[in-house]
């Protein structure tokens, strides 16, 4: 069957953003093909804000959550496999959904995207 974690999570963010509260996506850091910030990771762990005002380019499939994002000024696209996803929940109030533990099958995982290596400006005229 196919894993429910990619469904709950659309459903939890889809209730949480309903409620104009902010999403928080916490997620196993240590997870295979996991790319986040990992000045910001403690005990393997990181909590995100996911809201649209915090990111770009929000993608939430069956496979991963992805993003565009500024960490400490600096930008960095985010890859969260739908496996390292461990819960979404409000920052305001904290009532939100831990996921079941589920079995995840052995396919390929997808490559994740290659962080962007800066920004160049061009003067135009």
């Amino acid at each position: 069957m196919i894993p429910k974690r990619s469904y709950l999570l659309n459903a939890a963010y889809s209730w949480v953003a309903d409620n104009e509260m902010t999403p928080y996506l916490l997620v196993d850091a240590e997870q295979e093909n996991v790319v986040v910030p990992t000045e910001f990771v403690k005990d393997g762990q990181i909590v995100l804000n996911i809201s649209m005002s915090a990111v770009r380019h929000l993608n939430m499939d069956k496979d991963a959550v992805s993003f565009e994002a500024r960490f400490s000024g600096k930008p960095m696209q985010v890859y969260v496999p739908m496996k390292a996803a461990m819960a979404l929940y409000a920052k305001e109030n904290g009532d939100g959904f831990v996921f079941p533990d589920e079995e995840f099958e052995q396919e390929p995982t997808p490559t994740p995207p290659t962080p962007p290596k800066g920004f160049q400006l061009k003067v135009v005229k």
